[in-house]
């Protein structure tokens, strides 16, 4: 990392960081439980391979047969039901040990759903960002976008979540992108109806895919030529 870069790096992310701390100071540790720690133990237990392409996220991300969808034996799934972005920036150790080729991220909507405000998942995000950097300076970064919710399908207990904030976040992920150097995937047009929701028919409670919906995800990433 060029030392010019590294000082814009290093300012882009006390900006974020000092408008999260103003709005949030404590660390949501709800993400640490059984699910976490187990799943966390697991992964620590696998061998790493060379040139890894990691889907890293919650359990959005932990629902995709990313190895069977991707076809490609160096991709794992490092998915955990339940994460937020503190717990992402936790266990990056593990997911950086491999120094792997690329990270797919997606994060944000647990935080959103427990009333974290969206200037903290992005600071979060921003710091997930800068540590990949310079602790893996040659894995290349994916950034995806929060996917859409049907609103009407959501439970009551998802009652923080809706569009308005999860495109807002995204509009702010897409400039964070810009600033950082890693790539922004709006995964979007691969699942949303014509109103920006997504589509009933993908969905199992408005916010959670069918697995066959996982087809669409990474057909977009192959269209848009993301994994070769």
């Amino acid at each position: 990392m060029n030392a010019l870069y590294q000082r814009a790096l290093v300012g882009c992310i006390a900006i974020f960081c000092s408008t999260a701390n103003a709005q949030q100071t404590t660390v949501d540790s709800t993400y640490l439980n059984s699910h976490y720690t187990a799943r966390l133990d697991f992964f620590r237990k696998m061998p790493d391979k060379k040139h890894e392409i990691v889907f890293l996220g919650n359990s959005l991300t932990e629902g995709g047969k990313w190895q069977e969808l991707v076809s490609k034996r160096n991709v794992i799934n490092r998915g955990i039901s339940g994460d937020v972005t503190y717990g992402i920036f936790a266990r990056l150790d593990e997911v950086l040990s491999s120094r792997p080729s690329k990270i797919f991220l997606l994060c944000g909507i647990n935080d959103m759903k427990r009333g974290t405000p969206n200037e903290v998942i992005l600071a979060n995000i921003a710091k997930i960002a800068a540590r990949v950097k310079r602790e893996s300076p040659k894995t290349h970064l994916f950034i995806q976008s929060l996917l859409p919710v049907n609103e009407g399908m959501l439970p009551a207990s998802y009652n923080k979540i809706n569009n308005a904030r999860i495109n807002a976040l995204n509009s702010s992920l897409e400039s964070l992108c810009r600033q950082t150097g890693a790539t922004y995937v709006d995964l979007h047009p691969a699942l949303e109806d014509q109103d920006g929701s997504l589509r009933k028919e993908l969905s199992i409670d408005g916010l959670h895919l069918r697995q066959a919906s996982y087809i669409l995800w990474a057909n977009h990433l192959k269209k848009l030529n993301l994994l070769d």
